[in-house]
């Protein structure tokens, strides 16, 4: 028994050697940029004379939070997260539900409707602009003029709802890959037996498939929210933020102060600003779903 317990922590050891290099590169990963940005946001720092920085203190964020364009980021930011998780999570519900259905050919439209995940989001974000919702000669176009309407100018008119729906085409295949296969391993003979009592497609839905849903939908709100944050590609590509600040969210703002108006004391406050944002809206969305989840079991 005493070597047994000796030999016990030289292995607890030799273990955590093993992953200090590993902890310690991650480590180094995350902080260091971090750090950076926190020490930038405190600077009076500009690309264009870099020689005459100095210490300003809080004086960036409050610069930022008195000016109406941080707000309107920020406004457009969470409208854009809300409305494109709820438009992936229902396509994404909708279509497992569909594809969980025997018909002839299910095996080739579940690859068409994941294949949209895999295209780069700057390639999309062009398909969308120059096939589809151009004004002149694309396909929308095309059909309101050959229904008698006029063309409609998605990125002058409703450029955040045209950036929604180029995410939610992006994104639903992804919901869609972990909704199917949570839905697939459901209980066959739940769902049989549910039947039989005479349960319709509705009420199977509402009593069986969604409780079961809810875990993986929450898995699904989770990481997509991550990455909702910080869409910028889509923006950058379609409407370059306008007409305006119509389409400016946070990374879009952080981007134009650091690279078109070369004030990097200003974006590293807005960064600062967005991780803060990022981590109550995570903490919001964790503590919803918690609840939710906690009132299932």
């Amino acid at each position: 028994m005493s070597g047994t317990a000796a030999i016990r922590p030289t292995r607890h050891l030799h273990t955590k050697s093993l992953l200090a290099p590993s902890v310690a590169l991650l480590f180094v990963w995350m902080v260091v940029p971090l750090a950076m940005t926190l020490w930038f946001s405190a600077e009076r720092y500009n690309l264009l004379s870099p020689g005459k920085s100095a210490f300003a203190g809080w004086e960036n964020y409050r610069d930022l939070l008195s000016h109406w364009p941080l707000w309107v980021a920020m406004g457009n930011t969470l409208f854009l997260v809300g409305l494109v998780l709820i438009v992936t999570l229902l396509l994404g519900t909708l279509f497992s539900l569909l594809l969980d259905q025997d018909f002839p050919g299910r095996n080739i439209c579940r690859l068409l409707v994941i294949a949209p995940f895999f295209v780069m989001p700057t390639v999309s974000a062009l398909i969308w602009k120059n096939m589809l919702m151009n004004p002149v000669f694309g396909l929308f176009a095309w059909i309101t003029r050959s229904l008698g309407f006029g063309p409609i100018e998605f990125f002058s008119h409703t450029p955040l709802l045209s950036i929604v729906l180029i995410v939610g085409w992006e994104w639903t295949p992804f919901a869609v890959l972990i909704l199917l296969p949570a839905l697939q391993s459901l209980n066959p003979e739940q769902v049989d037996a549910a039947r039989l009592d005479g349960a319709g497609p509705i009420a199977l839905f509402r009593h069986i498939q969604l409780p079961h849903l809810l875990r993986p939908m929450a898995v699904v709100a989770m990481i997509e929210m991550i990455f909702f944050l910080s869409l910028f590609a889509e923006i950058y590509v379609t409407t370059g933020g306008g007409p305006g600040l119509a389409s400016t969210n946070l990374a879009y703002l952080i981007f134009r102060d650091a690279l078109l108006g070369w004030d990097v004391g200003r974006a590293s406050a807005g960064g600062v600003i967005a991780i803060v944002l990022a981590n109550i809206v995570a903490l919001f969305l964790m503590r919803v779903v918690g609840r939710d989840l906690e009132g299932l079991g």
